[in-house]
């Protein structure tokens, strides 16, 4: 029988003025704009912590971050925040998160799936034993949500083209019934999709108490 690793997740985040700009059409409208985005970010971030800390093959959640309100909330949902001491870009982020992730087995997955479930991450995760080194495209096929190395450097290549670029360096893409996992939110399309598939609670909470940000993704639709 072959034993099951203990994963370490590492997940970047970035400055919340800096996060998802692309959001910003929907959190504009609301009465305090930057309060809201920056609650929104925090939100997306809250959910994909919360559902990594849930699945039971991860033994670690490790937050890269400069963003103090960011490094606090993981903190209080049970992850680990370091400093983005690098300072170079997201895979450099991603790197130093790796090398202070404890075990072996290390899975770099994106900080905005708020519709993210457990399952799905064990399912991946499960799946990642196929390879040292395995990543899960985005719905768009485009982009990645988890690269996984076992035994292995991680070797991050986020960025435009994400997936074509782990397939050119040698990672094996992953495809399974996890759509969750699938959906990052980078846009108004996004977030509509994600709140179809059902978000998590601290996403759900921030529209459920927020009528103008809930207005406006019904409008968007």
């Amino acid at each position: 029988m072959v034993a099951v690793p203990a994963w370490s997740v590492v997940v970047p985040a970035k400055r919340l003025a800096l996060a998802k700009t692309r959001l910003r059409p929907l959190t504009d409208r609301a009465p305090h704009p930057a309060v809201a985005h920056e609650a929104l970010v925090l939100a997306l971030l809250a959910d994909t912590v919360t559902a990594a800390r849930a699945c039971p093959l991860v033994a670690d959640v490790v937050v890269v971050t400069d963003e103090p309100a960011a490094a606090d909330l993981v903190r209080g949902l049970g992850a680990r925040a370091v400093a983005d001491e690098p300072d170079g870009g997201l895979n450099a982020a991603l790197e130093h998160g790796a090398a202070a992730a404890s075990g072996d087995a290390v899975a770099a997955l994106s900080s905005d799936l708020p519709a993210l479930r457990p399952a799905e991450l064990s399912a991946a995760l499960g799946a990642a034993s196929a390879a040292t080194r395995c990543f899960v495209p985005d719905v768009h096929g485009t982009g990645t949500t988890l690269l996984t190395a076992s035994g292995t450097p991680l070797r991050p290549r986020f960025g435009t083209g994400s997936a074509a670029a782990h397939r050119a360096d040698g990672a094996l893409a992953l495809a399974g019934d996890w759509p969750g996992l699938l959906r990052d939110v980078d846009d108004l399309a996004d977030l509509r999709a994600a709140v179809a598939l059902g978000v998590g609670r601290h996403t759900a909470h921030l529209l459920a108490n927020s009528p103008t940000l809930a207005v406006q993704l019904g409008a968007a639709r």
